[in-house]
């Protein structure tokens, strides 16, 4: 298999898990497979997912070993993973109001700068995740959402830095393809979002996410 392909199924996989792996962990792997660690990840992913015990689905378990087996993961772990029923996603909540009650953070500024009129970008959005059932602002996080029509991975792993560089420890960055179909923690986090900025290519309109 390609690498080129074999980097999508990883990006894929990654966006089946968002909301599923710890933040802690989902963006240090998508900052390996961005650079040049993707044995890393395939060797640590399974073992994070036993640790864990994220349950996958056929089809995620497929994905999995797709994604990973190539790139030199043990076939005993990624066997090793449980089985399970698609996930309930209902761990968190989504709002598109900041809980500084305006837009103008610097991590708002700075991605409108560095992303406005991308190529290769159709927009970035921006929402607040909380756990189900806590009123608390501060356990709001922020995660920002990308449509993009190539270079998955890579821009990931761009905006990850930028954030990370701006004071976030564990930035939460989807990056979409237009033709995505948003698992429903994606289409929650769409759902209640707002525009940072619009790249160069033309805005497909999107699903009802609600």
């Amino acid at each position: 298999m390609a690498e080129h392909e074999t980097s999508l199924l990883c990006h894929e996989l990654l966006l089946r898990l968002a909301g599923r792996l710890p933040d802690a962990r989902l963006w240090r792997y998508r900052d390996w497979l961005a650079g040049d660690a993707a044995d890393v990840f395939a060797q640590s992913l399974p073992r994070d997912l036993v640790r864990e015990r994220i349950a996958l689905t056929d089809t995620d378990h497929r994905l999995l070993s797709d994604a990973v087996l190539p790139l030199g993961a043990d076939p005993a772990v990624v066997d090793a993973v449980l089985p399970g029923d698609e996930p309930r996603w209902d761990d968190y909540t989504f709002t598109a109001e900041s809980p500084a009650g305006g837009m103008g953070d610097s991590e708002i500024l700075v991605l409108g700068a560095t992303l406005r009129d991308r190529q290769g970008i159709h927009e970035v959005r921006s929402s607040w995740r909380g756990r189900t059932g806590s009123a608390m602002a501060a356990d709001l996080k922020r995660v920002v959402v990308v449509t993009a029509s190539g270079e998955f991975a890579e821009l990931a792993g761009e905006v990850q830095r930028i954030l990370r560089a701006l004071g976030e420890h564990e930035p939460r960055v989807e990056v979409l393809t237009p033709e995505t179909e948003p698992t429903p923690y994606h289409r929650a986090a769409l759902a209640e979002s707002v525009l940072i900025c619009a790249g160069a290519e033309e805005t497909v309109g999107h699903r009802a996410y609600g």
